[in-house]
Order: structure tokens, then C-alpha cells, then sequence
């Protein structure tokens, strides 16, 4: 692979799309980074709409004046490669006009674009794969839907960690005293999560749940004192996990998880993960050696308060499963390294 590529990066400015952008910059490549959101209102009232609008309608209505914008900022300018991260506002049209700017089109796509959350987000997308030169998604079910639409290429990555944002940090007494807590899971509300939380509030285990929509629960009586408030992003989100027992991994059942972010961000910030036992979760970690799975709110109950009663095995899961994360290559660099390599060496045949 060539030392150093001229990438143009579409993708949001923040959140993970951030953390990749960032961490093909620390593999030394030259990164041109637009955010097609940034130009759509993307905060307040008329934020929400938007983003309603395209999650119930796709992102027709916005595509054109997008790639306007977007033309007038790459006037002239030339890349290597061009990596747009997530798509949902760009269709054939769109990306067959990119390729005036750089010979190589790859999108990579965390989310799941052909289970039921995307199809109307990812109806742009969707349309769109022939153009691409290649895909990459993160589950082995999109590889096949990716070629059923005419994908050129596909890459099946694994979920990552990053390792600067999601390395441990050192505490401070107050960080300990602010964010210690036994069990706690840090994730959006979802309807198969509200009742999985309120049965392990009933089995007795000290849970804390941060993130959004929880009010929407129809459990929400049952977890309103346990839960913590909204969101956890930067140092904040390492410190919660970095100060916790026990951390849980829930699936998105709509997105059709097998694993997630959170099982490689959990062990790489150096605490146990307790997730859903899955074939993908059984591959990437030796059970109750590297991480701790179950099958239902009342194994996960049981499993916890194991963890919680040997403070020494939290120690033994916590430090191997680190080591097996970094192993399995589950961190932004490895992974956008092989994605690089991948492309690069399949477009030379």
C-alpha cells in the first residue's frame, strides 16, 4: 500500500465516523474531511425534523442540494481515494459524479442498511452500491444482501474500539467517586431492552443504565431511579466503563447484532463485558476467561453477581479480555489499515 493516500472523508464529524477519520490521519494519510450533515439544520427543533425526515423518507429530498454543496468545496481538487462513511444521502447519481474527484469510491457502513431500521434511511444507499467500487458492512448476513444488489466488492469488518478515545484513562479520586457503580449498561433505549433492565432491578442486582429515550420505556416506574441521565460521550463515556464492575452488552435486535461497538470499547477500556451469548461473541472472547455471556435476564443476573462477589476474577476477565481485543484487531487503525489494503489490492488485479 502506498505510505500515503489523499483520502476525501464524507462523513459526520463526530461519534465514530470521527474516531475513523481520525485514525486513518494517525496512519499518516492525508485526510479531507465533510460532513454531508453539517449542511442540513442539525440541532434544535428543525434538527429533529431533518433527521426524522430522513430516517422515515430517505434522503432524496436533500441529495441534490448536498452535492451542490459539495462540489463547490471540491472544485479542482483531486484524491485518492474518497471514503464515504454510513451514505444514507447519496445515491447513484451522487457517487457516479464523486468519481470526476478520485478513481476509488469505498463506503463503510456500521450500521445495518437491509434490516427493518434502515429501509427507508438507507433507500438512497441501497440504490446506490453498483457505483460503489467496493462496500464494507460489519455483519455476515449484509454480505450476500450487498451482492443480491449488485455490489462490485464487499469487505465484512469486525465492530472496533479506537485506540485514543477508548484507551484507559487515569482517574482522579473524584472520577471514583463520581462514576463508580456495580453493573451498568450505556446504550439508547430500545423496546426489547426495557424489559431485560427492569427484570435484573427485580433480581436484585444494583444496575445503572445512561443513555437516551429511557423515558419512553414502557418499564420507565421500574428504571427511572436507576437511571443515570442521558448520553455518555468522550472522557465521560471511558470513565463510566473504566470505573464499573461489570459492563453489559446489549444487542440491537433490529440491527440484527451479533456483536457490537461495545464489545470490543468495553474490554479495550479495561472492564469485564457481560453480553447476550452469540456465536460472534463466542468466537471473539473465551467464555468466563476473556468476557461473560448469557441467554436471558436471569443468567445475566446470576453471572453478575458472580463477577460482584470475586473481585479478583473481575481483574483476571478484565486484563484477558483487553489483550484478546487488541488480538483480534478489533481497533480503528488495524481495521481501516486492512480495509486500505483490501481495496487497494483488489482494485490493482
Amino acid at each position: 500500500m502506498c505510505t500515503s493516500l489523499h483520502i476525501l472523508y464524507l462523513g459526520q464529524s463526530g461519534g465514530t465516523s470521527l474516531d475513523r477519520a481520525n485514525a486513518l490521519r494517525r496512519l499518516g494519510h492525508k485526510i479531507n474531511l465533510i460532513d454531508p450533515h453539517a449542511f442540513l439544520p442539525h440541532i434544535g427543533i428543525a434538527g429533529r425534523i431533518v433527521a426524522k425526515l430522513i430516517y422515515e423518507f430517505g434522503g432524496d429530498v436533500f441529495e441534490s442540494y448536498i452535492l451542490n454543496k459539495i462540489h463547490k468545496i471540491l472544485k479542482g481538487k483531486k484524491f485518492d481515494i474518497i471514503w464515504i462513511n454510513s451514505g444514507e444521502l447519496f445515491g447513484p447519481a451522487t457517487i457516479r459524479s464523486l468519481k470526476a474527484f478520485a478513481p476509488c469510491i469505498l463506503n463503510y457502513n456500521n450500521d445495518d442498511p437491509f434490516g427493518i431500521y434502515g429501509t427507508t434511511r438507507f433507500s438512497l444507499y441501497r440504490r446506490a452500491i453498483p457505483e460503489y467500487d467496493m462496500l464494507v458492512v460489519m455483519r455476515a448476513s449484509n454480505v450476500n444482501e450487498a451482492i443480491e444488489l449488485n455490489a462490485r466488492k464487499t469487505y465484512r469488518a469486525l465492530f472496533a474500539a479506537d485506540e485514543v478515545n477508548h484507551k484507559p484513562l487515569v482517574l482522579t479520586n473524584q472520577d471514583r467517586i463520581k462514576w463508580s457503580n456495580s453493573v451498568i449498561f450505556v446504550g439508547t433505549w430500545m423496546p426489547e431492552r426495557g424489559h431485560f433492565m427492569r427484570r435484573l432491578v427485580e433480581l436484585g442486582i444494583p444496575l445503572k443504565i445512561y443513555g437516551a429515550r429511557w423515558q419512553k420505556a414502557p418499564e420507565w416506574a421500574s428504571l427511572k431511579a436507576v437511571w443515570g441521565g442521558p448520553e455518555l460521550i468522550g472522557s465521560d463515556y471511558v470513565k463510566a466503563i473504566q470505573c464499573a464492575k461489570v459492563c453489559l452488552g446489549m444487542l440491537s435486535k433490529g440491527n440484527r447484532d451479533l456483536h457490537t461497538t461495545r464489545s470490543a470499547e468495553i474490554p479495550y477500556i479495561g472492564s469485564v463485558l457481560c453480553a447476550e451469548r452469540t456465536i460472534e461473541h463466542e468466537l471473539l472472547y473465551v467464555e468466563n476467561q476473556e468476557a461473560v455471556f448469557w441467554d436471558s435476564p436471569e443468567e445475566c443476573a446470576d453471572k453478575c453477581a458472580w463477577l460482584l462477589n470475586d473481585p479478583d476474577l473481575r481483574k483476571r476477565i478484565a486484563k484477558a479480555g483487553r489483550q484478546r481485543c487488541i488480538k483480534n484487531g478489533m481497533l480503528n487503525e488495524v481495521v481501516a489499515k486492512k480495509i486500505l489494503n483490501v481495496v487497494i489490492s483488489r482494485l490493482s488485479k
